[in-house]
């Protein structure tokens, strides 16, 4: 079940920085971020606004942290067993946010590994067709996964 939260429209990579305070005010903390969109549509670049830092694309490693941030992507996983052998609990230890770029379809084994305490959120990214410079819409939702 999702629930709309807020919604920025034609959104520029310079307007990242306030798109993140205005995250972080709505994330519960801890939370889990499910990224979703299409290839190029800013999903780790939304990443490294929010760690403040050029944090590398976890694509190859899988997983990457920075202070109180995991960033996952889960692009390369072809089977659930892949997401158990993470031990993903160990690696969230202190953190207070986990991205997980293409984790929906792996949402099930994903919360498994989770506390009981996790918020949930899904943040869709948007490429705008048709413009200038590169524009996105972001939409953020509430889920809940135990439904």
């Amino acid at each position: 079940m999702e629930k709309l939260i807020k919604e920025w429209k034609k959104v520029l990579e310079s307007d990242l920085g306030y798109i993140v305070n205005e995250l972080k005010e709505e994330f519960q903390v801890p939370a889990l971020i499910f990224l979703e969109g299409s290839l190029g549509a800013g999903k780790t670049t939304l990443c490294q606004y929010f760690c403040g830092k050029q944090m590398l694309s976890p694509t190859y490693s899988i997983l990457s942290d920075w202070h109180n941030v995991l960033h996952a992507d889960f692009y390369r996983i072809e089977k659930s067993e892949e997401i158990t052998f993470l031990e993903l609990s160990l690696y969230l230890e202190g953190k207070d946010y986990f991205f997980a770029e293409w984790g929906m379809r792996w949402m099930d084994q994903i919360v498994k590994q989770l506390p009981d305490h996790y918020s949930y959120y899904k943040l869709q990214l948007t490429q705008v067709e048709g413009s200038e410079a590169t524009q996105r819409h972001l939409k953020l939702y509430s889920i809940n996964p135990l439904l």
